[in-house]
């Protein structure tokens, strides 16, 4: 219910946050369950936020353990289609907790569901494919011998930049990989998983940039912003407006998110989720203070006004 309810107004937000998500096979999000998206995990949560605002079907995601152990934000992780997996570093006692994940997971593609993976384990933020750990082939070999036909799509998830608002996206799908052209045994079960995450490895290789951190014009060259000088003309006013507008919430937050998490990897993501939250009431306060001071119904405008202000600023930006 929480996952349907939010759906709506994350969509609209993404495409704020992100000013161009360029997509290489937009037919794929109309895909049918069931299928397993195994993706590198390059900024936090924020990576399964806009995979689910995409994709046409409920998508469950699969995250880090330690963000279910209070009870309330298991919770609401669980109602927002999150399921928590653990790793070592998280204590060996709740790895056991994987195999109820697992088994969840299962009843999902039983149910032609769609289940998001981060096949490297852990977000970092770089221009760069991690080595793949064997969660991803434990979850698929296990669909395959309950005899579902499981479906796997290699998704790369690059980002123009890890610290500014608005950037530009690229996201790149594979090649389905299923049980037809891949070929395994119970019997060599470790060979099987090295050779499946060398078939997902040749596939996201492919699909992840690989760029180095200081390299700037190589940044700015992949991540071109598609927007023409005429239309940066037309925006130019309305953005500048937008910007001052909008800084004395953008300020704090940043700050806040700066000092919440030492502007490490979940930086970015702390960032868009509390501007997800605070930007409905900024616009009623801006509303209250214009209907306040002004009258009439111009107060309504703001909900209008001011998203375009943000959205024409955002197009004029530079990358």
């Amino acid at each position: 219910m929480l996952y349907a309810l939010l759906k709506l107004p994350a969509k609209i937000a993404i495409w704020f946050y992100c000013r161009n998500i360029a997509i290489n096979k937009k037919e794929l999000l109309q895909s049918e369950g069931p299928l397993l998206i195994a993706a590198n995990h390059p900024n936090s949560f924020l990576d399964a936020i806009i995979i689910a605002t995409l994709f046409k079907k409920p998508v469950y995601s699969l995250a880090r353990g330690d963000a279910f152990s209070n009870n309330f934000y298991s919770k609401i992780l669980r109602a927002l289609n999150i399921l928590p997996v653990y790793r070592i570093s998280e204590g060996a006692q709740n790895l056991e907790h994987n195999y109820k994940t697992f088994s969840d997971c299962i009843e999902i593609f039983k149910k032609n569901g769609v289940v998001l993976i981060f096949s490297e384990g852990r977000c970092i933020n770089e221009w760069h494919l991690r080595p793949l750990k064997k969660g991803t082939a434990r979850l698929v070999f296990s669909s395959w011998d309950s005899g579902i036909p499981l479906k796997i799509l290699p998704l790369g998830i690059n980002y123009s930049s890890f610290q500014k608002f608005g950037k530009n996206m690229q996201l790149n799908f594979g090649e389905m990989i299923s049980v037809d052209n891949f070929k395994y045994s119970a019997i060599s079960f470790g060979k099987d998983i090295a050779n499946f995450n060398e078939k997902l490895n040749g596939e996201l290789s492919q699909l992840v940039l690989e760029i180095d951190k200081n390299d700037t014009e190589i940044i700015q060259k992949k991540f071109a912003s598609p927007i023409t000088n005429t239309r940066k003309k037309i925006l130019t006013f309305p953005g500048l407006i937008g910007y001052a507008t909008h800084l004395p919430l953008y300020y704090p937050v940043k700050k806040i998110a700066a000092k919440t998490t030492n502007e490490n990897d979940h930086f970015d993501s702390v960032v868009v989720g509390l501007l997800f939250l605070a930007y409905p009431l900024y616009l009623f306060l801006i509303a209250f203070i214009i209907g306040y001071f002004i009258g009439g119904w111009w107060w309504l405008s703001v909900f209008i006004a001011m998203p375009f202000l943000a959205w024409s600023y955002l197009q004029i930006k530079r990358n």
